[in-house]
Order: structure tokens, then sequence, then C-alpha cells
């Protein structure tokens, strides 16, 4: 989280206004960043694909939930902020040149906005952890059937997402 905050505040304008330094809290499990930062798709980028992803996932907890490193109490703010950190990642993102993981993202923020109007933040959660895997791993049919799936509002989708990411994520 200290690299985002350093990254934001490097950034400068509103986003580096509005940092939120908080003590170290316990280690956490790795979570979407640290998982396809850690695939075979990342190699040698590593960094900053954790940094990118941080950036778009502190975008859709502006959007949805609690933001870590950003924050206010202004409802417009927050989205707007949430939609600059959505740029942000996505253009160091197609810096990178990897085109499949921006067209993963975009999946990923389309399905997540659309599990969140439906009020089912567990399958929000799903989305995360299956596109993690699919930027970090490569996308795999499973995969892609199961975004097809979240986006029908199959009550199955949350399932076949995690099924779809654990079988294509090593142990």
């Amino acid at each position: 989280m200290s690299v985002l905050r350093d990254a934001l505040r490097a950034y400068g304008g509103t986003l580096a206004d509005v940092i939120v330094d908080e003590p170290a809290a316990a280690p956490e499990p790795p979570g979407p960043t640290q998982i396809a930062a850690s695939g075979p798709r990342a190699a040698g980028c590593e960094a900053e694909y954790g940094l990118l992803l941080e950036m778009i996932l502190e975008g859709s907890r502006l959007h949805y939930g609690t933001p870590r490193a950003v924050r206010t109490d202004d409802r417009d703010l927050a989205l707007l902020l949430g939609d600059q950190l959505y740029a942000l990642g996505l253009s160091r993102l197609a810096a990178l040149g990897d085109l499949e993981a921006v067209a993963e993202l975009a999946d990923v923020i389309s399905l997540v906005a659309q599990a969140h109007a439906a009020g089912d933040a567990p399958l929000a959660d799903a989305v995360w952890e299956a596109g993690a895997v699919a930027i970090g791993w490569g996308a795999t049919d499973a995969h892609q059937r199961a975004k097809r799936l979240a986006r029908a509002e199959d009550r199955r989708a949350a399932q076949a997402l995690r099924a779809a990411a654990a079988q294509a994520r090593p142990s």
C-alpha cells in the first residue's frame, strides 16, 4: 500500500491531497494484486503489475467499498477519483503492451459494477479473484465461460469463477 501512496503523491493533484496514511495493518493473505503480479505473464514486471493493479483495485474500492489509501467524504469526488485510478492503472498496463490484461481488467471493472448493482458482493470478490489469475496466468476457456455466466446473472457464476481460477493457478 505504501507503494501506491508514494506513486499517488508523485502524481500529485487531488489524488495526492486525499491520501490517508494509516499504521501498517497485520499482514493479509495475498489479494488480487499480489496474485496477478506473481503469475508468469507478469514475470520481469512484477512491481509494475502490482502497482497498476493496486490503482485499479483502489478505484474499485472508491466506487463500492472502503478505500485503503485514498479517502474523501464527498461521494461524487470518490467516484471521480475511482475513475481516475482506473484510467491510471489501465494506461500503465497499456504502456506495458499487455492488451490481453487490459481487456481482462475492462471485464473485471464491468462485471464488478454489475455484481454490486445486483447487491452481490461475493460475486464481485470472485470476479476479482478470477480476473487476477487470468492476468497472471492467462484466461482459460473455463474462465471465459464463467464470465459469460456472470454477465447473464447466473447464480452459478461466483462458483464457476472461483473454480476456473483454482484450475488455472498452480497451488
